[in-house]
């Protein structure tokens, strides 16, 4: 019965499937020839090839880097670009008017009230005059080596997705993080350590906890292993149980048998990765309670990260984000690939209170939060530069997204913005002092020099000599990229 539908068609049924199957075989036939991909992209996919029993090998990259190390500073909550390095005067200006345009404007948290003003006055830093804010002094003396993107855009307003975009280039879960393509592409110089660590504030995880840090669909091996100055990495320690010899003694009977196994099963790649998975961890026994103990810092590099601190619930917090900061540059020095510093948590205590989420009182919330991240963030960037560390390394301060120029109605605090909001630089292959993009008068939206989340990516693989379009995972049929379909390297910020 056709219904006046001639899909429901018999005759016509048939024939498209016949059609159809024709269609699948063709394709299945130029994926063989590889023709599909020079047809679409014009470049064949370069994936790295890993030896299961050592997949943090170090890799050689596409051609020559500028970066051979990754540090990443991610401010949970949505760190208001208004408040700290985009410097608006017409919103100085029109404080306490009406945003043009936003008579029915209604955000993430709803209505929005006037234009605000930062309550942070901003001022000229360094030789190049970066107008930045009194919340931030210690990074505004660092403004001659830090490289800004003002013209950032997201694709969300709600945190837990916008955590995965800026780690994962998707919004949705399961798919793997930056760092993890990094390791994948590249493994590590150093082997007693994990390839990829993930730093969680001292006051919790991120919202999206270990999806920052995922390795989504790629293998198991190249997931970031999360430990922080304040909780070590979980069941490192010998049992008080077992002494050491009997320790060594059972280590040796496991890789003899494994090695047995080996022989028996060649080609087991399983096998292989986990006696690898196996090894570094009792590698790590010994190299990271070393690297984990900051009693060998001197008192004067304590001091300039402000991990010396004590006595109020401000220094407090500001010297246990700081002994991360610490453990980050150890981690960098020892030539861990990729390392994830995370400033901010989710939302223990209340909302704004332990992130940057500051929607009903900013100016309290962010006394606090600003302090925090501004001392130890400065120390760190200065004592990497003092040990030459930022020749090698590059760092990147992002966030989820931005916040209103407007306070919302009936409070004193900024709604989400994806809009327009600002990331930075600084270290290997990137330009000192430098501004690129901008937002439109207020803060509101990117209007210059637009940058997308696919197209910081794609830089930060620049950087590492990867090309963003080539390195790809094959997945459920298709070739698997951070930047999927999207992203160019913004060439203007390249050194």
């Amino acid at each position: 019965m056709n219904h006046g539908n001639p899909l429901m068609n018999r005759r016509r049924f048939l024939g498209d499937a016949g059609t159809g199957l024709g269609a699948i075989a063709l394709t299945s036939i130029l994926s063989r020839q590889g023709l599909l991909g020079a047809g679409v992209a014009g470049k064949e996919p370069l994936r790295p090839m890993i030896d299961a029993g050592r997949p943090y090998a170090a890799r050689t990259p596409h051609f020559a880097p500028k970066a051979k190390n990754v540090l990443v500073i991610f401010c949970s909550g949505a760190c208001s670009q208004l408040d700290t390095f985009d410097y608006k005067p017409e919103l100085i200006r029109r404080h306490g008017q009406p945003m043009p345009g936003s008579d029915k404007l209604i955000t993430f948290q709803g209505e929005q009230g006037a234009l605000t003003k930062s309550p942070w006055e901003f001022r000229p830093r360094g030789q190049s005059g970066k107008m930045i804010s009194d919340l931030v002094p210690h990074l505004g003396a660092l403004a001659d080596d830090l490289c800004f993107i003002h013209s950032m855009q997201g694709k969300t307003n709600t945190h837990g997705p916008g955590e995965n975009f800026m780690s994962t280039g998707n919004t949705l879960d399961g798919f793997p993080c930056l760092g993890a393509w990094v390791t994948y592409a590249l493994g590590s110089e150093d082997q007693s350590l994990p390839a990829y660590v993930a730093i969680p504030d001292p006051r919790g995880k991120p919202q999206n906890s270990v999806n920052n840090w995922a390795p989504g669909f790629l293998p198991a091996a190249f997931q970031g292993t999360d430990f922080n100055a304040t909780k070590p990495i979980r069941n490192l320690a010998r049992p008080g149980g077992v002494t050491s010899d009997g320790d060594d003694a059972t280590r040796g009977f496991l890789q003899r048998l494994n090695e047995r196994h080996a022989e028996r099963f060649p080609g087991d790649s399983a096998l292989a990765a986990r006696i690898a998975s196996y090894e570094l961890a009792a590698r790590m026994q010994m190299t990271i309670p070393e690297i984990s103990d900051l009693s060998s810092e001197p008192e004067h590099i304590l001091r300039m990260y402000g991990a010396d601190e004590s006595g109020t619930k401000l220094k407090d917090t500001r010297a246990a984000y700081a002994r991360n900061c610490i453990l980050a540059r150890r981690l960098v020095e020892r030539g861990v690939r990729f390392v994830q510093l995370f400033n901010g948590a989710y939302q223990t205590g209340g909302e704004g209170v332990s992130n940057w989420d500051g929607h009903k009182d900013l100016f309290n919330q962010y006394n606090l939060h600003g302090p925090v991240l501004d001392k130890p963030t400065a120390g760190l960037l200065l004592d990497l530069k003092q040990r030459g560390l930022l020749d090698d390394t590059l760092v990147v301060w992002c966030t989820e997204f931005g916040r209103m120029p407007t306070f919302q109605k009936g409070s004193q605090g900024r709604d989400h913005n994806p809009n327009g909001f600002t990331c930075w630089m600084a270290g290997a292959g990137v330009k000192k002092g430098f501004s690129h993009g901008a937002t439109d008068e207020f803060g509101y939206r990117s209007v210059e020099n637009v940058a997308t989340v696919y197209d910081l990516h794609a830089t930060i693989l620049h950087l590492l000599g990867l090309d963003h379009e080539r390195l790809t995972y094959y997945h459920n049929g298709l070739e698997r990229r951070l930047t999927d379909v999207h992203g160019n390297v913004v060439e203007a910020v390249l050194g």
